[in-house]
């Protein structure tokens, strides 16, 4: 097998590279910017990318006495994160040009790690639904998925190993998938947002796209603010596995359900318990609940906009979810949210009897357009859940393009869940 470049390599095989000396800082980030600047026309994942500041930023890694655990591991930070020495935009002309004055607590602990925090990636309008300007690396026509698009975009086309989104419906396990990643949301207030643009504090999480489960352990690890090395991970017990298809099967493609279907038995043959699961009756309105809880919380958060440039909002944001955020009650956003604890503890009891949920990351493969970034449905029950879940890239469909496999774990079992991901990942002779 040809060595891989720098660029290629996963974020594990960076720090393992650079602490045993056979590369630099400097000379990962030089790769990855090369690459960056053959693919950038085509996929267009970056909202701000300066050149010197990150080769600035690289030889002052390389000057470290002390050796992080993501030694010169290039990062994409999401453009709804602050970063002291970035603008921050989230994706609307409103906020061009703007500028914080401290770094996002992810930000902070990427640096303190050895991070190399390479540049901004594209978001949608306000991390909601209008597109940026990013396309998918394998089809300029199809979208590359949202919220997070252009960190998924980043990472599947090899610019960087790693890229920090978020996620308040999907916008991280979806994108993840689209672009052929391995995508994690973890257990809901896990993880520190100070410094991250509020979309609905209820449901909003971080989110992190990488090349492998030991990247997603390794960074989680890191944002977590824990010292040391990162847990080992034990793959080798199966797993109970629960096949969720969910009231949304009807709406996904064949190859879709083929992965699902296929993942089931292969789980089963490498010496999984698997069986089917169907959700009681009581989760059918849990989509509904999730957008009531969001949308309220999201039309209050962009108050000041709404007062002073709401002719400068898309009419995509306009005519959905500030339409429906505005016209909820907080009566009825009490009941949702006290909806949507109720299905939480019915989901603990139901975690008695499996390790893991299988489930479709998304309906199917990227779709044509760049005016949307696809249905998160399949994303809305486990993030209203407060679950954790992760996405694999173990199949494809119609012209090579990726189709995920999605896991979810019970409330703080997120460790478990990669262990169980990875379990998944050798089962499939990965």
């Amino acid at each position: 097998m040809a060595q891989k470049s720098l660029h290629e390599l996963t974020a594990t095989e960076i720090v393992a590279t650079v602490h045993a000396g056979r590369a630099s800082a400097e000379a990962v980030a030089q790769s990855c910017l090369e690459h960056i600047a053959r693919r950038e026309p085509a996929v267009q994942a970056w909202q701000f990318l300066d050149p010197e500041l990150v080769l600035r930023q690289a030889r002052a890694i390389d000057k470290r006495s002390e050796r992080g655990l993501l030694q010169g591991v290039p990062v994409g930070i999401k453009d709804i994160i602050d970063t002291a020495d970035m603008p921050t935009e989230y994706g609307t002309p409103i906020h061009a040009g703007h500028r914080p004055r401290t770094d996002a607590t992810c930000v902070a602990l990427t640096r303190r790690a050895g991070g190399l925090v390479m540049g901004k990636t594209v978001t949608t309008e306000f991390a909601n639904r209008h597109p940026g300007k990013t396309m998918h690396p394998m089809d300029p026509k199809r979208t590359p998925g949202g919220s997070s698009s252009g960190s998924a975009a980043a990472v599947g086309d090899n610019m960087v190993p790693l890229a920090i989104g978020t996620q308040t419906t999907g916008s991280t396990i979806r994108p993840a998938a689209y672009n052929g990643c391995f995508g994690y949301r973890p257990t809901w207030g896990d993880l520190r947002l100070a410094g991250v643009m509020e979309a609905a504090g209820s449901l909003d999480t971080l989110g992190l796209i990488a090349r492998s489960v030991e990247d997603i352990t390794l960074y989680r690890h890191v944002l977590a603010g824990e010292h040391g090395a990162a847990p080992a991970l034990d793959a080798g017990k199966p797993p109970r596995v629960g096949v969720c298809r969910t009231q949304f099967w009807d709406k996904t493609d064949a190859a879709t359900k083929a992965a699902i279907e296929g993942c089931a038995e292969t789980m089963a043959k490498a010496g999984a318990k698997v069986s089917d699961l169907n959700l009681p009756a009581s989760f059918d309105p849990i989509e509904e609940i999730h957008q009531r809880i969001s949308s309220f919380e999201f039309a209050r958060n962009r108050a000041w906009e709404i007062n002073h440039h709401y002719e400068r909002i898309s009419q995509t944001l306009r005519d959905n979810r500030l339409k429906h955020g505005l016209a909820y009650t907080f009566a009825e956003y009490r009941e949702a949210r006290a909806d949507a604890e109720k299905l939480r503890l019915q989901l603990d009891d139901i975690f008695r009897d499996f390790d893991i949920i299988l489930t479709p990351s998304a309906p199917g493969v990227p779709p044509v357009g760049l005016n949307a970034t696809g249905s998160a449905a399949f994303s809305s029950i486990w993030t209203a859940a407060h679950t954790p879940s992760v996405t694999l890239p173990l199949y494809s469909g119609e012209q090579g393009l990726p189709v995920g496999v999605q896991l979810v774990a019970r409330r703080d079992r997120d460790h478990a869940l990669f262990e169980a991901a990875l379990w998944t990942w050798h089962a499939h002779g990965r």
